[in-house]
């Protein structure tokens, strides 16, 4: 998928969410200029892949079978 792809749908799924009433966690607005200033202390969310997740499914036919996801919590062993 191309990067203007994913963030059309990362702002359509941000809009659905704010008229819905609902909250994602702060690390789900950060673009990738503020996540290299996060230090170590964030690495559990690195580690557990938190966030979006934008996928056509390696088909390239995102508006036919694509999904979107916003992982909040994931455990490790």
């Amino acid at each position: 998928m191309k990067r203007s792809k994913i963030n059309a749908e990362i702002k359509h799924m941000e809009e659905m969410i704010q008229a819905h009433g609902f909250e994602i966690p702060p690390f789900c607005k950060w673009g990738a200029e503020e996540w290299q200033t996060k230090g170590a202390e964030y690495n559990e969310i690195r580690d557990n892949m938190l966030g979006w997740d934008i996928t056509d499914y390696g088909l390239g036919k995102f508006d036919e079978v694509g999904f979107s996801l916003i992982t909040m919590r994931n455990g490790n062993l």
